[in-house]
């Protein structure tokens, strides 16, 4: 299975949608309230494509802030926000691999590609996962700690330095 990374760009937010509609069964409507409204890191995003030009893997980040994605935070644990705001970071918006190459080292390469312009830019990745995702280990086992979880989600702090 061979693979060539490439950097995204705004022409890709179709791309993302239909993954994530059809690899998550989000609702179309409001993936696309999403991608519209939370300030992607294109630059920082890459797509993944088979030998034949197919799309086996997307990586989008986003500059979007901790409490566009739980408001609840602002009010449990403002210190908390405020400490985290007052560091550089950026979000992973999603992270999608195609079945069948899950469980190679797409996913580590993926995000590999950009972690020398993560650890140049920023002091950590926020990773908001949703509590039914099975992707909490995989974070994890990249040193990804939780630091807050609301109904919906799970958010992890990947410190970087």
């Amino acid at each position: 299975m061979s693979y060539t990374l490439h950097r995204m760009t705004p022409e890709d937010a179709p791309l993302t949608i239909d993954w994530m509609v059809g690899q998550y069964g989000f609702d179309r409507g409001e993936v696309e309230g999403w991608v519209r409204g939370l300030h992607f890191n294109w630059p920082l995003s890459v797509k993944a494509l088979d030998e034949r030009g197919a799309v086996v893997g997307l990586l989008n980040m986003s500059d979007y802030r901790i409490e566009e994605e739980t408001e609840q935070i602002v009010r449990e644990k403002p210190d908390l926000l405020a400490a985290m705001n007052a560091r550089r970071y950026t979000a992973v918006f999603s992270f999608i691999v195609a079945p069948e190459y899950r469980g190679t080292r797409l996913n580590y390469d993926m995000l590999m590609s950009i972690m020398p312009e993560l650890k140049a830019n920023y002091d950590f990745v926020f990773i908001p996962v949703l509590h039914w995702l099975k992707t909490h280990q995989y974070w994890q086992r990249w040193g990804a700690r939780e630091f807050y979880r609301d109904d919906e989600c799970v958010y992890y702090q990947l410190p970087l330095h």
